[in-house]
C-alpha cells in the first residue's frame, strides 16, 4: 500500500439494533414533525414549481402524504406517483412512472422536482438520465444509488420476494461509469438508517451536487423535520442557480455534520 493512502471502510448493512428501532423511531421523528410543524412552515418559498415523488420498496403514495402535504402547504404542486406500492420495477411500475412525469410536465409546461425515497430515489436518478429535460433538480431520500453489493441493503430479501416480477435488473454496482447527473442533485441520508447503508447514499459532490446529513430513521425520511426543511430549502432554489446547504439555527441539532 502507498504511504499515505487512506482505505475506505466497505459499505455494509446496518446493524440488527438499528434495523429493529426502525419502527419505533420513526414514530419518535413523527412526533418531532408534529410540534415543529409551525417552524417548518415558514421554510424558504420557491416559484411554484411541479414536484413528483416516488415511494420506497414495499410502500405506495400513503407513506408520502406527509412530505406531499407539507410540500403543498408551501405552494408546490406536489404528486403521489399513483402506481400502488412500489414492488420494484414491473412493466407497470417502470412505464407508468415515465408517463406519470411527462403527464406532469405537459401539465405544467416546465421540469418537474423529483423527490425519491430509497429505491425510489434509484429510480428518480434512472428516470432523470433518459430525460433530463423534464427534470429540474433531483432530490433523494436515503437512497443507496451507489450500491456495489445487495449485502449493503437490509431490504434485499423484500426485493427477492418481488424479484420475479421484474422486467429488468438493478446491477450493481449501481451507476457504474456513468457520471453525475445532468441536473442539480441532493442526496439526503443517515448514519442511523437501519435498511441501507449510509455510504452507498453518497454522491459525488460537485458544484451541483450535495449531500445532507440528517439524524434519523431510513421509514421516518418522509416526517423527519430535519429532511423535509432540507426539501423545502432545496425546492426554493431559483432555476439555475447553486448553494451549499445551510441549516436553521433552531434545528442545527438535528443534521450531521457537513461532509466535504
Amino acid at each position: 500500500m502507498m504511504p499515505g493512502l487512506k482505505i475506505l471502510p466497505r459499505p455494509k448493512a446496518p446493524s440488527l439494533p438499528l434495523m429493529a428501532t426502525e419502527y419505533v423511531r420513526s414514530a419518535g421523528e413523527f412526533g418531532a414533525l408534529c410540534w415543529s410543524w409551525p417552524a417548518l412552515a415558514r421554510a424558504p418559498l420557491g416559484d411554484g414549481q411541479p414536484v413528483l415523488v416516488l415511494p420506497g420498496l414495499g410502500t405506495g403514495d400513503t407513506l408520502t402524504v406527509p412530505l406531499r402535504s407539507y410540500l403543498k402547504r408551501l405552494g408546490y404542486p406536489t404528486y403521489g406517483w399513483d402506481l400502488g406500492v412500489n414492488i420494484g420495477p414491473t412493466q407497470r411500475i417502470s412505464s407508468g412512472m415515465r408517463a406519470r412525469l411527462a403527464e406532469i410536465h405537459e401539465r405544467h409546461g416546465r421540469p418537474v422536482s423529483l423527490i425519491g425515497w430509497s429505491l425510489g430515489g434509484i429510480f428518480a436518478r434512472q428516470l432523470t438520465r433518459e430525460r433530463p429535460e423534464l427534470v429540474r433538480q433531483v432530490i433523494t431520500l436515503g437512497s443507496p444509488f451507489k450500491l456495489t453489493d445487495h449485502d449493503q441493503s437490509n431490504a434485499r430479501f423484500v426485493y427477492e420476494v418481488f424479484r420475479r416480477f421484474h422486467v429488468a435488473e438493478l446491477p450493481v454496482p449501481l451507476e457504474a461509469g456513468e457520471g453525475p447527473l445532468p441536473v442539480p442533485a441532493t442526496s439526503i441520508y443517515s448514519r442511523l438508517d437501519g435498511i441501507v447503508s449510509w455510504r452507498a447514499c453518497l454522491d459525488d459532490p460537485s458544484e451541483r451536487a450535495e449531500n445532507i446529513e440528517v439524524l434519523g430513521s431510513h421509514l421516518g425520511y418522509g416526517h423527519n423535520p430535519a429532511a423535509m426543511w432540507a426539501v423545502a430549502d432545496r425546492l426554493a432554489l431559483p432555476a439555475g442557480e447553486w448553494r451549499e446547504f445551510v441549516p436553521p439555527w433552531w434545528l442545527r441539532a438535528a443534521f450531521g455534520a457537513p461532509r466535504p
